[in-house]
């Protein structure tokens, strides 16, 4: 008799996948917006309220700073308390105190509150992307968690359209953009009443009565698309339903094993090089974007124009997306994440020789285009390298250690400016994509297999 996480791992990609993964999407794409508008408010504020690169650097270093530590406990978290439980909280958390930082009036209040947005937005990515790994088909489980990753893009193109139409128009346009970011206060509402509870998560705490109506609602989901078998269904015996705590058959129950640590000998190695690859993509990726349209008004460019410019070059990040999505089922998780990885250091290194109008938007849609890529592989290869016991906090950590250098690369930025303009800032993010490649080679492939 298959086992439930079994007859979830062999159903047809359905509706209920579907939802599920719109569902957390719309909470990612929320996130990604949030992200991406800070870039935006800089270049706006350092001409408005007359900030030097040293406060732009710690209002875009100080959000990060709380999704380092949002990242880590919500992981935690996550394993103890559950899946959705995390993700509706994070998504209140960030939301209204998004909402609350348009109402800044100073630099002081406006870095405490995106201290407290960085909680929530650290806690629920690791977390979204977990739970829908969790749930999707084992044969195009990587594809799906590209296409939730796929969603940041485009929350960062709703980024860049609020950027360009609504910040530049008042002196108080930076404050109607951030004000947006209360929406994910209502969404946490969808999430906490409207998405399911990890069937994993629950099994491991004893809860099998739920887990087994969940696997049943994916089940009905899969007859639903029409005529042709569906054996997973016709194996799942009416004995398997339990009449109290404890399961009926001793094939439902899938007992917990000892709880061990991420740096166990068995996992220690694919741990490091995990936390080498989160660290390298963070550093080159939050170093570039968060300051790409200042950078561009310190070359010369108008706010509009700037704001033009990184439009177009984050739509560059949704074929990049769709490429790794395609790829990573083809060639496998770790090819997919090297190639991308390496492809994003040839780009990073472009961009910081580019000069003109032309060659600064080629570069960067390769930046991102090849970036977003390896950023949607990675999420993909994050939740399969644990079992479901440290699976939460696994990820949690991993993206917790790479947020200490999305901390650092924003405060980086104006130091390598001075020493050695925008060839520099670009040549170190090059290197650290090289580093990142060099570890993701050493990740265990993980495509087609059962989550441990």
């Amino acid at each position: 008799m298959p086992t439930r996480t079994q007859r979830l791992d062999e159903l047809p990609f359905t509706g209920k996948h579907g939802r599920l993964l719109a569902g957390s999407g719309a909470g990612w794409a929320l996130d990604a917006m949030d992200v991406g508008l800070i870039s935006f408010v800089m270049a706006a504020l350092a001409v408005q309220w007359d900030l030097s690169s040293t406060q732009l650097s710690w209002i875009g270093s100080i959000g990060f700073a709380g999704m380092a530590i949002g990242a880590s406990v919500g992981g935690l978290l996550a394993d103890r308390i559950g899946r959705r439980q995390v993700f509706a909280t994070t998504l209140l958390v960030y939301g209204l105190a998004t909402g609350a930082a348009a109402l800044s009036t100073s630099v002081a209040m406006l870095i405490a509150l995106r201290f407290v947005v960085g909680l929530g937005l650290g806690a629920e990515l690791p977390v979204a992307s977990t739970l829908v790994s969790e749930f999707a088909p084992r044969k195009i489980r990587g594809r799906v968690v590209v296409a939730l990753e796929a969603f940041w893009a485009v929350g960062w193109i709703l980024a860049a359209l609020i950027g360009y139409f609504v910040v530049p128009l008042t002196d108080d346009g930076w404050r109607w953009a951030l004000a947006v970011g209360l929406v994910p206060a209502a969404y946490a509402l969808v999430v906490r009443f409207g998405m399911p509870e990890s069937v994993r998560f629950l099994e491991s705490k004893g809860r099998y009565a739920e887990a087994e109506a969940v696997v049943r609602e994916y089940e009905l989901s899969a007859t639903r698309r029409g005529p042709g078998p569906h054996p997973q269904v016709a194996e799942a015996p009416e004995a398997e339903v339990p009449d109290g705590d404890e399961p009926a058959a001793p094939v439902a129950a899938q007992e917990p094993g000892p709880r061990v640590s991420i740096w166990a000998p068995a996992l220690r190695a694919r741990t490091a090089a995990l936390w080498i690859v989160w660290f390298g993509i963070n550093l080159s990726y939050y170093g570039a974007f968060i300051w790409l349209p200042s950078l561009l008004v310190a070359q010369g460019f108008d706010l509009v124009t700037s704001f033009g410019y990184t439009l177009i070059i984050t739509l560059a990040q949704l074929p990049g997306y769709a490429v790794a999505a395609w790829l990573i089922e083809v060639w496998g998780r770790r090819a997919t994440l090297s190639v991308f990885l390496a492809g994003s250091a040839v780009a990073a290194g472009l961009f910081g020789l580019a000069e003109t109008p032309g060659t600064i938007v080629a570069a960067g849609m390769a930046l991102s285009f090849f970036n977003l890529g390896a950023w949607g592989a990675l999420y993909a290869i994050g939740p399969e390298m644990y079992p479901t016991a440290l699976r939460g906090s696994g990820t949690g950590a991993a993206a917790s250690f790479g947020r200490l250098a999305s901390i650092i690369a924003p405060l980086l930025v104006p130091f390598l400016l001075d020493s050695g303009g925008n060839a520099l800032v670009f040549g170190v993010f090059a290197a650290s994509f090289v580093v990142a490649a060099c570890a993701a080679v050493t990740l265990p492939e993980k495509a087609g297999t059962v989550l441990e």
